[in-house]
Formats: C-alpha cells, structure tokens, sequence
C-alpha cells in the first residue's frame, strides 16, 4: 500500500486552515500578503490556525519580497517567538546577491528551530546551481522538503527538472521530498504522480474568487480526488 500524497495549501486566516482541512489537506503553508509572496504571519494568526486545526503548520519565516534575508536578528527572535505560539514546523529560503544560497543565514536560522521540520521554499527556483545549493544544505538539521515549480516560471517551464530530481531521490542532497507549487494544475499531477513525485502545493488554485477570497473546500477535496484517484 502506497502511502498517499502530501496535499498542501497556503492559509492566510484561521477561515482558510479551517476550509482547507475540510477539504482534505494534509498540511497548511501559513503567511500574510501574499502581494509580496508570503510573509511571516503574526504570532496571534500562527496561535489562532494551532487551535482552529489538527494537520500541519509550517509557518513562513520571510520579512520582505525577494530572497535576501534581511535582519537576521529579527528572523530569529521570531523564530522563537512563533515556536512559543505553537508553531513546529516552518518554511524558509535565502539567497545572496549572486543567487548562491547564503548558507550562514540559513544555517542560523535552522539553528533557531532546533529541529523542528523545515521547508526550503520556491528560492531554489531563482538559485544559479540548483545541485550546488541542495549539497550545501543536505546535511542541515531539519530540512526535509524542497518546495518547488522546477524553475522560476513555474511547473509548465520546470516539468523537466523536477523529473530529473525525482529520478535522482535518494543521492546526498536529494534525499529531501519533492513539494510541487507554483503554477501547478490539476493536469500536472498525473504525470508527476507517475515519475514518484507525492508532495503538491497549492494557492490561488484553491480560491476560486482569487487572493480577495478564501479557501475552498470544494476546490480543495478536488485536489485530494485527483490526488488519490
């Protein structure tokens, strides 16, 4: 019996986790504004989704667009601050000006969660050596999925990549699971579905009125139905 593939969606509001889980998510991404990506919430949103929902949080740790880190301290007072507030689990992703991870940030940043669970986000899309960055961070305590459209303009542009990634599961930097998100449609699934692929992140196709809207359970259960069919 195979074990059935990670559906994860982006929340913004307690209303959206709440929806979301309904709908059969395994997994929420908590941010705010959206318009700028995905920012870290605040610890009263993170606290409100803990006790609204039983699935998984993994709680955004990103202070402004782009992927430069910004102020470290701050990142890692929120850390702490977030972990108080219930979180456990968390998604981050830096970069230096030269698009190489920036490996002292990052490994801070790890170093403040002390364990718990993390996800490195969309940023490997925008690194200029994917394989570089993967063998940087692979023995990083912690890391255990790589969200990721396989290129910056997202799944239709990085199909290829991410099979290549998913054939080479299980070598040093690539033992981590493959989250698929960023212009993901139901009709990539099958086919990643195929090449081993179980992990797929979802936004704006969960909102049928768009980002002024919430989550559906609606859209969210089709997911779940293509997921598992």
């Amino acid at each position: 019996m195979s074990k059935r593939a990670v559906l994860e969606v982006i929340a913004l509001d307690v209303e959206d986790a709440v929806a979301a889980q309904a709908g059969g998510a395994d997994r929420l991404e908590l941010v705010t504004d959206m318009a700028a990506d995905g920012l870290t919430p605040s610890t009263a949103t993170v606290a409100a989704v803990r006790a609204a929902v039983d699935i998984d949080v993994r709680v955004m740790l990103r202070l402004a667009d782009g992927f430069a880190a910004g102020d470290v301290e701050r990142l890692v007072r929120l850390a702490a601050e977030l972990r108080e507030a219930g979180a456990a689990q968390f998604v981050l992703g830096f970069l230096d000006a030269h698009g190489d991870v920036d490996l002292a940030v990052v490994e801070r940043v790890a170093g403040a969660l002390d364990g718990c669970p993390w996800t490195f986000h969309r940023a490997i899309d925008r690194a200029v050596d994917r394989d570089a960055l993967r063998k940087q961070l692979a023995d990083l305590p912690g890391l255990d999925t790589y969200l990721t459209a396989g290129a910056a303009g997202g799944v239709d542009d990085g199909l290829p990549v991410l099979l290549a990634e998913a054939r080479r599961r299980g070598e040093p930097g690539y033992e981590q699971r493959l989250l698929v998100g960023g212009g993901l449609r139901l009709e990539h699934v099958p086919g990643l579905l195929d090449a081993g692929i179980d992990g797929f992140h979802i936004g704006g196709a969960a909102r049928p009125s768009g980002w002024g809207g919430p989550v559906s359970a609606e859209s969210v259960a089709e997911w779940r139905r293509v997921l598992d069919a």
